[in-house]
């Protein structure tokens, strides 16, 4: 989805911390709060823009790269692959999911990388930066590639795919190929596919150019009913860990049934105590706030949010939905219910 211009600030005069025994991982210099980290309305566009603290040596792509500045050789870690939406690019979805912040607390190691093609997802509207297979599949295998021989492959505890709206979608795309299937261990959907679908409405989507201030919007063609979508998911036929978060604005009504949950046996749906955020999110889409649309998302805030949790699964698979009251599709996540996600992420069963 688009995401052409960001707000974000500048976290100034923070303190960078070099890791002892495990410096420069991948020739990254560490740094904590992480390199190029925003907040607010005071830091400039640049910034957001910065494409990233690592290069990736086969395309030559710069992505970002965060991990625990007093990371131990050998220690454990869990692996997060970020994906941005359409549109978007990967300073942004660091800021929109910011596992980056807790990195030295669940010993993770983020991988943000930016897609690299211009395609167009609604008709009449500009291309926008999109994941392509073509362009971008092998790049992820190169890239994970890459991170896993600079971490070591015995020393990653667990993999997980991250993705946003057309990161999502990408994310259940690709999940059960042959490159990722025996690798992955989870799936954290932001707003990017529900396996069991969660109907969106027409709302969600932009209103066609030249359309008067506060005209919704209408299903494009190429969202079918059934296909995949923020919505709704493929349902995969590999093995993996889900977890499913939304805005309740962006969705009519998250199910209270997964078929996730169904195929590992699960417990009936159990909702967990709520969670409570007095702090808004890093970023938000500012393109629309002169005609602001709820489902899509408007100005970054505080929250709560809703845990759903499926019980008792097969083998301790973790299945279970984030529901963010009275947020759309654009803020980004608040940092509790970031750590909440992440728990459940670092709890999770693994095949590594």
């Amino acid at each position: 989805m688009r995401f052409s211009s960001f707000v974000a600030g500048c976290v100034a005069g923070l303190a960078v911390t070099t890791a002892a025994s495990a410096a420069d991982l991948a020739g990254v210099p560490c740094q904590t709060p992480p390199a190029f980290h925003c907040n607010g309305a005071d830091c400039a566009s640049a910034l957001i823009l910065e494409p990233g603290n690592a290069t990736e040596p086969k395309s030559g792509r710069k992505f970002f790269l965060d991990y625990p500045c007093d990371l131990k050789a050998g220690e454990k870690v869990v692996l997060l692959l970020n994906l941005h939406g359409a549109g978007s690019i990967g300073n942004w979805q660091r800021h929109y999911f910011p596992a980056m912040d807790f990195k030295e607390k669940y010993r993770l190691v983020i991988v943000t990388p930016t897609a690299a093609t211009q395609s167009s997802i609604f008709p009449g509207m500009p291309p926008i930066r999109m994941w392509v297979a073509d362009a971008d599949d092998a790049y992820l295998h190169d890239l994970v590639d890459y991170v896993t021989k600079a971490i070591g492959k015995k020393n990653i505890r667990a993999f997980w795919l991250v993705g946003h709206s057309q990161g999502g979608m990408t994310s259940n795309r690709v999940i059960c190929t042959p490159y990722f299937r025996d690798r992955i261990d989870g799936w954290l959907s932001l707003s990017g596919g529900r396996i069991g679908p969660a109907q969106i409405p027409a709302s969600f989507f932009p209103a066609r150019p030249g359309s008067a201030p506060g005209t919704q919007g209408t299903r494009p063609p190429n969202f079918p009913a059934n296909g995949p979508r923020p919505g709704a998911a493929a349902t995969p036929d590999c093995d993996f860990n889900y977890i499913f978060e939304s805005g309740d604005r962006e969705i009519v009504e998250l199910p209270d049934t997964s078929p996730w949950a169904e195929r590992y046996t699960c417990g009936p749906r159990k909702e967990e105590p709520p969670v409570f955020d007095d702090k808004a999110g890093w970023v938000y889409d500012t393109t629309r706030i002169s005609n602001p649309n709820p489902a899509w998302g408007i100005q970054a805030r505080p929250g709560v949010a809703k845990v759903y949790v499926y019980p008792d699964c097969k083998g301790g698979k973790v299945v279970a939905d984030v529901l963010r009251l009275d947020k759309g599709h654009t803020e980004g996540l608040e940092p509790n219910v970031t750590e909440t996600i992440l728990k459940m992420i670092v709890a999770a069963p693994s095949r590594h």
